[in-house]
Protein backbone atom coordinates (compact mmCIF):
# COMPACT_ATOMS: atom_id res chain seq x y z
CA UNK A 1 0.00 0.00 0.00
CA UNK A 2 3.10 2.15 -0.43
CA UNK A 3 2.13 5.96 -1.70
CA UNK A 4 5.60 6.91 -2.80
CA UNK A 5 8.82 5.45 -2.33
CA UNK A 6 10.64 6.94 0.39
CA UNK A 7 11.45 6.14 4.35
CA UNK A 8 10.08 7.59 7.18
CA UNK A 9 12.11 9.72 9.38
CA UNK A 10 11.60 9.66 12.79
CA UNK A 11 12.38 13.21 14.73
CA UNK A 12 15.00 11.64 16.77
CA UNK A 13 17.32 11.48 14.08
CA UNK A 14 16.37 14.82 12.50
CA UNK A 15 17.04 15.77 15.90
CA UNK A 16 20.91 14.33 16.14
CA UNK A 17 21.82 16.71 12.77
CA UNK A 18 20.18 19.96 14.25
CA UNK A 19 21.53 19.68 17.96
CA UNK A 20 25.02 18.35 16.29
CA UNK A 21 24.77 15.29 18.54
CA UNK A 22 28.51 14.14 19.36
CA UNK A 23 27.16 10.78 19.74
CA UNK A 24 24.60 10.44 16.62
CA UNK A 25 25.14 12.90 14.27
CA UNK A 26 27.60 10.65 11.78
CA UNK A 27 25.44 7.62 12.07
CA UNK A 28 22.51 9.90 11.86
CA UNK A 29 23.75 11.74 8.49
CA UNK A 30 24.79 8.95 6.80
CA UNK A 31 21.39 7.22 7.72
CA UNK A 32 19.48 10.21 5.94
CA UNK A 33 21.68 10.17 3.00
CA UNK A 34 21.31 6.53 2.42
CA UNK A 35 17.34 7.31 2.95
CA UNK A 36 17.37 10.03 0.31
CA UNK A 37 19.33 7.74 -2.11
CA UNK A 38 16.39 5.29 -1.92
CA UNK A 39 13.61 7.24 -2.52
CA UNK A 40 13.50 10.01 -0.39
CA UNK A 41 12.53 11.25 3.00
CA UNK A 42 9.08 11.26 4.53
CA UNK A 43 8.01 13.39 7.51
CA UNK A 44 4.52 13.44 9.01
CA UNK A 45 2.75 16.17 11.12
CA UNK A 46 3.48 14.53 14.68
CA UNK A 47 7.90 14.89 13.61
CA UNK A 48 7.07 18.04 12.16
CA UNK A 49 5.30 19.18 16.10
CA UNK A 50 8.40 17.13 17.79
CA UNK A 51 11.22 19.25 16.17
CA UNK A 52 9.72 22.37 16.23
CA UNK A 53 10.85 24.07 19.02
CA UNK A 54 13.89 23.67 17.79
CA UNK A 55 12.71 27.12 15.37
CA UNK A 56 11.40 29.95 16.21
CA UNK A 57 9.34 30.07 12.50
CA UNK A 58 7.55 27.90 10.39
CA UNK A 59 10.09 28.92 7.77
CA UNK A 60 13.22 28.02 9.38
CA UNK A 61 12.17 24.55 10.43
CA UNK A 62 10.79 24.17 6.56
CA UNK A 63 14.26 25.42 5.32
CA UNK A 64 16.52 23.44 7.57
CA UNK A 65 14.60 20.39 6.19
CA UNK A 66 16.48 18.63 3.70
CA UNK A 67 15.72 19.02 0.13
CA UNK A 68 14.51 15.91 -0.53
CA UNK A 69 11.60 15.83 2.72
CA UNK A 70 8.17 14.69 1.81
CA UNK A 71 5.62 16.17 4.15
CA UNK A 72 2.64 13.92 4.57
CA UNK A 73 -0.43 13.01 6.31
CA UNK A 74 -0.54 10.17 8.27
CA UNK A 75 -3.01 7.75 6.77
CA UNK A 76 -6.15 6.83 8.67
CA UNK A 77 -5.41 3.11 8.82
CA UNK A 78 -2.42 4.02 10.59
CA UNK A 79 -3.89 6.73 13.03
CA UNK A 80 -5.85 3.15 13.81
CA UNK A 81 -3.21 0.64 14.14
CA UNK A 82 -1.10 3.55 16.31
CA UNK A 83 -4.49 4.05 18.76
CA UNK A 84 -4.29 0.09 19.18
CA UNK A 85 -1.00 -0.23 19.37
CA UNK A 86 -1.29 2.19 22.23
CA UNK A 87 -4.11 -0.08 23.94
CA UNK A 88 -1.89 -3.30 24.01
CA UNK A 89 0.96 -0.43 25.04
CA UNK A 90 -0.70 0.46 27.94
CA UNK A 91 -2.41 -3.47 28.65
CA UNK A 92 1.15 -4.53 28.99
CA UNK A 93 1.95 -2.09 31.84
CA UNK A 94 2.86 1.25 29.27
CA UNK A 95 3.00 4.22 31.76
CA UNK A 96 2.08 7.11 29.01
CA UNK A 97 -1.20 8.24 29.17
CA UNK A 98 -1.12 10.36 25.67
CA UNK A 99 -0.88 8.24 22.67
CA UNK A 100 2.62 7.83 22.09
CA UNK A 101 3.94 10.07 19.18
CA UNK A 102 6.36 6.52 18.26
CA UNK A 103 3.35 4.76 17.15
CA UNK A 104 1.86 7.27 15.13
CA UNK A 105 5.72 7.38 13.10
CA UNK A 106 5.92 3.98 13.06
CA UNK A 107 2.35 3.37 12.02
CA UNK A 108 2.87 5.61 9.30
CA UNK A 109 5.81 3.19 8.01
CA UNK A 110 3.66 0.66 8.59
CA UNK A 111 1.16 1.28 6.95
CA UNK A 112 2.46 2.72 3.63
CA UNK A 113 4.93 -0.23 3.07
CA UNK A 114 7.95 2.27 4.26
CA UNK A 115 11.19 1.23 6.53
CA UNK A 116 10.96 3.51 9.48
CA UNK A 117 14.75 5.31 10.42
CA UNK A 118 14.87 6.17 14.01
CA UNK A 119 17.26 5.85 16.76
CA UNK A 120 14.80 4.39 19.03
CA UNK A 121 12.77 1.37 17.41
CA UNK A 122 11.84 -0.67 20.84
CA UNK A 123 8.25 0.29 20.85
CA UNK A 124 7.31 0.40 17.23
CA UNK A 125 9.22 -3.03 17.31
CA UNK A 126 7.10 -4.56 20.14
CA UNK A 127 4.17 -2.95 18.99
CA UNK A 128 3.31 -2.28 15.25
CA UNK A 129 2.99 -5.17 13.24
CA UNK A 130 5.51 -5.48 10.17
CA UNK A 131 7.46 -2.37 10.65
CA UNK A 132 10.46 -2.51 8.72
CA UNK A 133 12.78 -0.56 11.42
CA UNK A 134 16.24 0.49 10.26
CA UNK A 135 18.02 1.76 13.60
CA UNK A 136 21.64 1.36 14.94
Amino acid sequence: MSQTAGTVIDSSVLLDVFTEDPTWLAWSRAQLVEAAERGGLVLNAVVIAEIAPRFSRVEHLRGALPSMSVIEAIPIPASFLAGHAHAQYRRAGGQREAILPDFLIGAHAAVTGRPLLTRDPNRVASYIPGASIIAP
